[in-house]
């Protein structure tokens, strides 16, 4: 008799993290991904871009993968692919904005023409080898989202991507509890579902809260309003839009992410919006104050972003002025609190009145609180349940309400990036692990920047560098010129000469100390100015800056 084939699965993303989401399923000779996604750079990340998964292992097994399957296009979801498409050339499936938003990406990298993109609506199934994958109507804060129902032999296993249960959604398309409750009926094996708002009790409010806050606003101001907010959050931008075509306000869109995102929406007919409401920035000013609106990126305090840049004073085209009203309309994503409170600070400083998230219900959720979470797990009525898309926190707190729910704590799972979680039709264990992690994004290196270089970035921002510069002599080893202390983001050199002096006879009299030694290897010089150096500048200022000697032969 035959051996039962075990169903694999394994997170290479998204747990135990907020993005980077991305999970392979795996069945024999065959391999099907959902999700494909990037997170933004932690603070200590000096320098980095993005941050995307270590997909090792699908570059390893890159014949078996039948096709990537797509929730829906947020960064998070997408922002990986092309990344993955330098090696790899699966089939791509996903929605019809999905794919639009998608397409966007590879066209900058020049990976569009090559890419296998199948648009798919919700609704259908796509067989891929062992596994049939079936598109559910979902409800985000971006139309056409969809949940993912597995079919594999072993069972199915129902993947929700990122959701809410709003069941007055800005596109009508409300999330189709009506089959979830029918695959539960036939049997779920595995339920994986977004934790992001475990820990938040009750309801996420509809995205429609935020069309009468928006109302109130326009009605009760005069002058120019501006709206910040995620660029992909495309009901949030069609509430502004609505709201302003009530209030007779033209709209300029600033920022290149939030200029791409809204015509590849409009291209596609996501976006609902009059002729001649949309003016190009140059023109602006050909309009009263009170007859524009300007939608822009920078919600989150990025640095390059176009409100940033307003705040700082140093965008291009748009000057705030002392009556304008900036409308922050997202919250915080954790660890950006401090840079959007120095945004608001520096806008405030300029004059102009500033509206967000604690002030006003500027803001709602895309994310399902307890109850919609635990409405999921009542119709899913799944086997086995694995949470994610979440921190640790959010993951435990997910796991309990499974258990409130009536779930077995040994039918739980909470695993990790890079576990390899084994099914069969009766078991679900984690059974090993697979290559996992964090690749770093640099300008053009990916994966080139590692820890090490992270740590000596780190060294560098906190106490400088001191550069030990010479030329000797290939024959007698003897010093022809220096050595010479360059400091850079250590001390003002014209105000620390006497240091700078010190720090050149210690320098001198390591290096005469080699000489009379006979040293001739230019490793062993470089080893002893660097700890000399280090030792010195430690005692006498208590700092501990990067020692980099330079030795040029002549």
């Amino acid at each position: 008799m035959r051996k039962q084939t075990k169903l694999k699965m394994m997170p290479l993303g998204g747990l135990r993290e907020i993005g980077k989401n991305i999970t392979a399923f795996e069945y024999e000779d065959d391999i099907v991904v959902i999700d494909c996604g990037m997170t933004f750079p932690e603070e200590e990340m000096l320098g980095v871009d993005i941050v995307i998964p270590d997909m090792t292992y699908l570059e390893q097994n890159k014949d078996k993968i039948k096709g990537i399957f797509l929730t829906h296009g947020h960064e998070d979801h997408i922002g990986a692919i092309p990344y993955l498409l330098k090696n790899i050339n699966p089939k791509i499936y996903g929605t019809k904005l999905t794919l639009g938003l998608l397409e966007n990406k590879l066209k900058e990298k020049g990976l569009l023409k090559s890419a296998k993109l199948k648009q798919v609506n919700a609704g259908q199934t796509v067989e891929a080898g062992n596994f049939n994958v079936e598109f559910i109507r979902s409800s985000h804060s971006i139309p056409d989202s969809v949940f993912l129902a597995v079919h594999s032999p072993v069972g199915t296993v129902l993947h929700t991507g990122d959701f809410k249960i709003d069941y007055t959604p800005i596109d009508g398309q409300v999330l189709n509890l009506n089959r979830i409750g029918q695959l539960g009926n036939q049997g779920i094996l595995l339920l994986m579902s977004d934790s992001t708002n475990a820990v938040r009790p009750g309801y996420a409010m509809s995205e429609r809260t935020v069309g009468k806050t928006f109302e109130t606003i326009f009605s009760s101001h005069d002058a120019r309003i501006i709206v910040a907010t995620f660029a992909s959050n495309l009901h949030r931008v069609q509430q502004i839009i609505t709201a302003s075509e009530n209030h007779k306000r033209k709209i300029v869109v600033s920022g290149r992410s939030m200029e791409n995102n809204v015509k590849v929406a409009m291209d596609l007919g996501y976006l609902k919006i009059k002729p001649n409401t949309l003016v190009d920035i140059n023109d602006m000013n050909n309009y009263r104050k009170d007859e524009i609106t300007i939608i822009t990126t920078g919600s989150q305090g990025e640095p390059m972003a176009a409100l940033s840049r307003m705040a700082a004073g140093e965008h291009r085209k748009i000057k705030l002025l002392a009556d304008d009203l900036v409308v922050i309309s997202a919250s915080p994503i954790p660890g950006n609190e401090v840079t959007i409170s120095r945004v608001i600070d520096n806008l405030v400083e300029r004059g102009t009145n500033v509206v967000y998230e604690a002030l006003a219900d500027v803001h709602v959720s895309g994310h399902a609180c307890q109850e919609e979470l635990k409405l999921i797990l009542t119709l899913a009525k799944p086997k086995f349940f694995m949470p994610m898309h979440g921190e640790f926190r959010h993951l435990r707190a997910h796991a309990e309400l499974a258990k409130d729910v009536g779930m077995k704590e040994s039918n739980i799972l909470l695993a990790k990036n890079g576990d390899v979680i084994e099914l069969t039709k009766n078991s679900a264990v984690i059974a090993g692990s697979v290559a996992s992690g964090n690749v770093l994004v640099d300008g053009y290196g990916i994966g080139d920047v590692g820890n090490i270089v992270l740590r000596d970035r780190k060294h560098l921002s906190e106490d400088g560098l001191i550069i030990v510069a010479m030329t000797m002599s290939r024959e007698n080893k003897n010093i022809l010129s220096g050595p010479d202390i360059i400091s850079r983001g250590f001390v003002y050199v014209r105000e620390s000469e006497d240091l700078m002096k010190e720090a050149r006879d210690v320098a001198d009299e390591i290096i005469t100390d080699l000489q009379d030694d006979k040293v001739k290897d230019w490793s062993v010089y470089k080893a002893k100015i660097r700890d000399g150096m280090r030792k010195f500048i430690f005692e006498k200022m208590g700092r501990d800056p990067m020692i980099l000697p330079i030795i040029m032969e002549v």
